[in-house]
């Protein structure tokens, strides 16, 4: 039985890349997947692996081979350890499944972003990461990665085993070969207590830690993105609403108590079923996309239908298992441009945006997403070397967002802002090479892996320079 796939044209989840592809294949395994990469490579075709197509940017786009893995989703190992397991999985697991098979086990990981679709490859090539101020992305998390070479090698990488390969390939954009399979650490399921809740934006500036850039004058222990496990905020432009989204881990007693109340089917403090299709399906995607297409004709009604709609926002506290917390539907379409910038240039940071939309007239219906990680120490992460915020703005997919797209990163590009892998940016090799201590440690390995630049796209030639 053939993995070949017949030719055809290729769109991505947002709608603004495309791809028509000489060749179209799913390999059931990594030994069909190393045939036909090798097979590409020697007919002189470039090779891109794509999963549910949920980046902005040509990350996926190729000419030639289009390799899709999701056939690659076997969980092929569970170790526990003393902290909980390391789980080998294949490349291509989309995230909510993976989800349920480490709930399963009674597992979970330790931090998630706020949408489940991608495959786990995808996710950690790009740079996914979630918040939490003392946690790092995805990639934090990857303990080993199973790589395939433009020659159909094959070849195991972990920090003690080839380490500068798993450095490159845990988050690469796929730029050292295919991934087939990731090792994760994860750790015991655990449930989190959600609050959200509507307040003033200057409320929220004023009550995060100093090492954030606030104005409250507390230490950094006091910071509302310290003094929780998970803390983030949507601003809504043209007003000074937010909401605000505080989660955190329930002490053992509590975890306890939900564990149980879990086994008999039943969810304590939890929304009810109608409570959450309101507020997840009708509030965050079926209403919204009506707000959407109001404020797109009728653009100078945008800041009133802002302000509306942060004042419908009701406050809700509920208990669940964490990767429930931390997922919410998306629906809408949009574009989208997320920087991380210096935890101390936040508040600055967030205070230009607000003049440059005030001065602009720009119409900006979508509010501006705010996050929180820790310093890490791979290679390409956003949060390498330093504790960041995460600045996301959207558009709606019906408006445009070039004008809207440049004034933030003419903004963000003062304090060294650092653009996700995965969405729309327009810095080159030369601009990110100063943002990343790494990033020559990056190329050599690139150029040692894949001499031939048979991985190789316009997006990766445009962000590590062409081959």
């Amino acid at each position: 039985m053939t993995s070949q796939q017949a030719p055809g044209s290729w769109t991505n989840w947002a709608r603004n890349q495309t791809a028509d592809p000489l060749r179209r294949a799913a390999p059931r395994d990594t030994d069909e997947l190393a045939r036909t990469v090798r097979r590409a490579a020697d007919d002189g075709l470039h090779v891109r692996a794509v999963g549910a197509g949920h980046s902005f940017t040509g990350a996926a786009v190729t000419d030639g081979l289009l390799l899709s893995l999701d056939h690659l989703q076997r969980v092929e190992d569970v170790t526990r350890t003393e902290t909980g397991a390391r789980v080998t999985v294949g490349a291509g697991i989309r995230l909510h499944r993976l989800n349920q098979v480490l709930a399963s086990a009674g597992l979970a990981m330790r931090n998630l972003g706020d949408i489940d679709r991608q495959s786990i490859a995808g996710a950690i090539s790009t740079g996914t990461h979630g918040t939490g101020a003392s946690l790092g992305g995805l990639a934090t998390q990857v303990r080993g990665v199973r790589v395939v070479g433009a020659d159909g090698s094959v070849t195991e990488a972990t920090p003690e085993q080839n380490p500068d390969l798993f450095e490159a390939s845990r988050l690469g954009l796929g730029s050292t070969g295919v991934l087939a399979a990731v090792t994760l650490d994860v750790v015991p399921a655990f449930h989190l207590r959600a609050q959200e809740e509507p307040w003033p934006l200057d409320r929220v500036l004023e009550e995060l830690s100093t090492a954030s850039g606030g104005r409250g004058g507390g230490t950094d222990a006091e910071g509302l993105e310290n003094a929780h496990d998970h803390f983030e905020f949507y601003w809504f432009p043209h007003t000074r609403r937010a909401l605000t989204k505080r989660n955190d881990r329930l002490a053992p007693d509590d975890e306890a108590a939900a564990s149980l109340h879990a086994a008999r089917g039943e969810r304590p403090d939890a929304v009810t079923r109608a409570r959450a299709w309101v507020d997840e399906e009708l509030l965050s995607n079926g209403a919204f996309e009506v707000v959407n297409r109001l404020a797109t004709a009728l653009p100078r009604a945008t800041p009133r239908i802002n302000a509306l709609s942060a004042r419908a926002l009701a406050p809700r506290t509920y208990v669940a298992p964490s990767h429930e917390v931390f997922v919410s539907p998306r629906r809408v379409r949009f574009r989208e441009m997320e920087y991380a910038v210096p935890r101390a240039a936040l508040v600055d940071v967030l205070e230009e945006i607000d003049a440059w939309v005030r001065a602009s007239g720009e119409n900006v219906p979508f509010p501006v997403e705010v996050r929180f990680a820790a310093a890490d120490d791979v290679w390409l992460s956003t949060a390498h070397g330093r504790e960041s915020a995460y600045v996301a703005v959207h558009q709606y997919l019906r408006l445009p967002h070039e004008r809207y797209f440049e004034g933030v990163e003419k903004i963000v590009a003062s304090v060294g802002g650092r653009p996700h892998w995965g969405k729309l940016h327009t810095l080159g090799a030369e601009d990110l090479a100063e943002r990343y201590p790494r990033f020559e440690d990056f190329r050599r390995v690139r150029a040692q892996a894949d001499p031939g630049g048979v991985f190789a796209n316009p997006y990766t030639d445009q962000v590590f320079g062409p081959r």
